[in-house]
């Protein structure tokens, strides 16, 4: 073990989750490469370090550190050195040589008793004076707090957010009431707060622990789709997550609301309780939507004639509901078309956008996702975007309670006279409200979608309710085009819609139906299938046929799916890298996918040169794409996502990647693929029904086979009891119509 002593000259990398840090130290030998994990350090420090030298591959020398100890500056150019360095905000070198050559020795000292007779020095006032002095004791303060809050399991980058939240106060705040640490700082919730509350030996019964465990089960509901939820299925679940009897949940409840976290809304069948952000978001959103409900006075027989023109001049050919759902468009400054696969949605958003561009009107295209927003692209020949990049992201939205975080909103809306949204069932509440703060009073807003679709991912259930209050034009295609009616894939999603047995016989050319009871047979089939049938058959890449399935856990689940299809389509090579990430591996090649939102990460889109062509920030639940690098050393990934936006994750980022061979149902809302393969078994009633199925047969484009038990998939057909969601938009618009 090797002992050595010497200055932070300047720190390579810091992943601020586990403290893993490479830095480089001077010393009397010159410098040296330091790495190890370390709780808090800055440069210019004096550490005292232990260690063993090892011999990096392609870094040459470097010790690896197993403790570190920060001393206090010792000599005069060890003490200017620090001072100059940059810990210290302000205090550039000349003004640190300075200080040192009037206190000399007793600098540390002067800055830490008496901070005023910094001031003596020509270039520092009293006010800087302070700072220098507050900067220098902050660093201790830091250090120690760090040190505190690592006791509990806070990995280092939650213990700084904490401790800038609130400094010295962090203290008496953890030993009275650590939940308040779940209201107030992202990044930590009720389970962190609960294990530093037992930790501290704070009772399971106490008021702080169950108004806080009361409120976390009310957003856990929010993660699941509700916007809202009765008392009596918030007492059953807090009383779950809590491990304890509740009494008397409305008096906790009527503290939370007075702290204004919930509100509470008497209703015939009982007591709502709502998250506050989210029953105000759903109320304005109402309001909105009330606003642009605007009428224009037009006559609908020169609409008709106009589109007449333009359905010989485009080659087009409507029947009379897409004709009326134009016109709609026109007359109103809200509609919804709404139909299933086949029905000519596209062809009639072609026919607005053709119409509307005669009359010299500005359209936006988007959708929610990209892969949604290219396929609309593809479509109509017009630029199509995410409504994330229409609302110009720039923040994170959904912090206070959805009011920042877009470059669009009421002070700066969106400059168009139409704007056209496809796939609305993708929508959720968040997203749709801040769309419309964007949207002014007199732009006409056509949402387009499949009613029997599942909803969205988060919460909310937009296009169900906006039909379901019956206050807004709304036209529903039904008619299947003839060049439709030629695909199985089309006409069986509509068999499984309407609950009519699909015939299995395998004699279509895109619908296919392979009958296994096996688990790990139906894996080897699919196997067979992605790596040696339906490339050709479909004229894809086996990255772009996609594994659907119902559930993320079980023998075919997503989790075991996903480590098996990755050692066939992906297998380890020596000169292959890879990362190991908790029970995942990371492997250069492999098809990821985003599983949170992330506002701040940034990609960029560059030529093969390197020139570097588009820019922008955030990467988006649902999102997929290949790894293309994985570099050890910077500890980075870098993963390309559609239209070549690459974007680099540090290694503490990669919780939020999971690898995607096989992903669920619902993460393939909004997307097509080549082919899609659906492995089944029997499975929980409650999950496995009619719009689950409809929803994964509809993502393919050119062929659709299924895998496993078809007793299974008959009964997802006749079970038509889809998990209703608590929402009440509908409510909220009619109250105001």
């Amino acid at each position: 073990m090797e002992t050595v002593k010497g200055y932070v000259e300047h720190i390579v990398y810091r992943n601020n989750d586990n403290g893993y840090t490479v830095f480089h130290l001077n010393n009397d030998d010159g410098e040296l490469t330091c790495v190890g994990n370390f709780n808090y350090i800055g440069e210019g420090e004096l550490l005292e370090l232990e260690g063993e030298y090892v011999m990096h591959s392609s870094y040459g020398l470097q010790l690896q550190v197993s403790s570190c100890e920060v001393k206090e500056p010792e000599d005069l150019m060890s003490i200017e050195r620090y001072l100059g360095s940059g810990a210290v905000k302000g205090l550039g070198s000349a003004l640190a040589g300075r200080i040192v050559r009037k206190f000399k020795e007793d600098t540390f000292r002067i800055i830490e008793e008496e901070p005023e007779r910094l001031a003596e020095i020509k270039g520092i006032s009293e006010k800087k004076a302070r700072e220098i002095a507050e900067q220098v004791e902050g660093k201790k303060d830091l250090r120690k707090a760090m040190i505190y809050l690592q006791k509990y399991g806070i990995s280092t980058t939650l213990a700084a957010k904490i401790y800038q939240q609130y400094g010295q106060r962090i203290y008496h705040i953890l030993e009275e009431n650590p939940y308040q640490l779940a209201d107030e700082v992202q990044g930590v919730g009720f389970k962190t707060a609960d294990e530093i509350a037992m930790r501290i030996g704070i009772h399971t019964d106490s008021d702080f622990r169950i108004r806080s465990g009361i409120f976390y089960a009310l957003l856990q509901s929010v993660s699941e789709g509700h916007i809202y939820v009765p008392e009596e299925f918030l007492l059953r679940r807090a009383a779950f997550v809590l491990e304890i009897d509740i009494q008397d949940i409305r008096k906790y409840l009527m503290d939370l609301s007075i702290e204004k976290k919930i509100i509470l809304k008497q209703v015939e069948e009982g007591v709502r309780v709502y998250p506050a952000n989210y029953y105000y978001m759903e109320l304005n959103a109402a309001k909105m939507f009330h606003d642009l409900n605007v009428h224009a006075d037009v006559q609908e027989e020169a609409v008709y004639r106009r589109l007449s023109l333009i359905e010989h001049d485009a080659e087009l050919v409507l029947d009379e509901m897409q004709r009326k759902a134009v016109v709609e468009a026109v007359k109103h400054g809200i509609l919804v078309v709404t139909g299933g696969p086949g029905t000519g949605k596209t062809t009639t958003i072609n026919a607005m956008i053709h119409y509307f561009e005669s009359q010299g009107l500005d359209i936006f295209l988007a959708a929610p996702t990209g892969r949604a927003a290219k396929r609309m692209t593809e479509a109509t020949g017009y630029e199509a975007q995410t409504i994330h990049r229409l609302l110009e992201v720039s923040g994170n939205p959904e912090e206070n309670g959805g009011r920042s975080g877009f470059g669009r909103n009421e002070e700066n809306p969106l400059e168009a006279d139409v704007i056209i949204i496809d796939e609305v069932s993708m929508v959720d509440l968040p997203l749709m409200y801040a769309l419309l703060r964007a949207v002014i009073p007199g732009t006409r807003v056509i949402l387009v979608g499949d009613g029997n679709q599942l909803p969205s991912v988060g919460p909310g259930s937009i296009l169900k309710d906006i039909l379901k209050s019956k206050c807004f034009p709304s036209v529903r295609l039904t008619k299947i085009f003839r060049q439709a009616t030629e695909s199985d894939i089309v006409m069986n999603a509509h068999k499984i819609n309407e609950g009519i047995p699909v015939v299995l016989d395998n004699k279509s050319k895109d619908f296919f139906f392979l009958k296994r009871q096996d688990a790990n047979t139906i894996i080897s089939v699919v196997i067979t299938l992605i790596q040696k049938k339906l490339p050709q058959y479909v004229e894809a890449e086996p990255y772009d046929i996609q594994v659907l399935t119902p559930m993320r856990k079980g023998l075919l689940g997503v989790e075991r799916l996903n480590k098996i299809l990755q050692q066939y389509l992906n297998p380890p090579e020596k000169k292959k890298e890879e990362k190991e990430y908790g029970e995942k591996i990371f492997r250069k090649g492999d098809k990821v996918m985003q599983i949170k939102n992330n506002y701040q990460l940034e990609w960029e889109i560059a030529t093969k040169h390197g020139l570097v062509v588009d820019k922008g920030v955030g990467v988006f639940n649902g999102d997929t794409g290949i790894i293309r690098n994985i570099n050890a050393y910077n500890e980075t990934v870098e993963v390309e996502y559609d239209e070549k936006r690459k974007v680099t994750y540090p290694f503490q980022l990669l919780d939020e990647l999971e690898l995607a061979y096989a992903i669920t149902i619902h993460k393939a809302q909004g997307s097509e693929y080549p082919a899609v393969v659906i492995p089944l078994l029997p499975g929980p009633r409650q999950l496995y029904h009619r719009n689950l199925l409809y929803t994964a047969v509809t993502r393919a484009k050119k062929c659709v086979t299924l895998v496993g038990s078809d007793s299974a998939f008959y009964e997802m057909i006749q079970n038509a009891n889809e998990q209703n969601r608590y929402t009440s938009l509908a409510e909220q618009i009619r109250e105001l119509m």
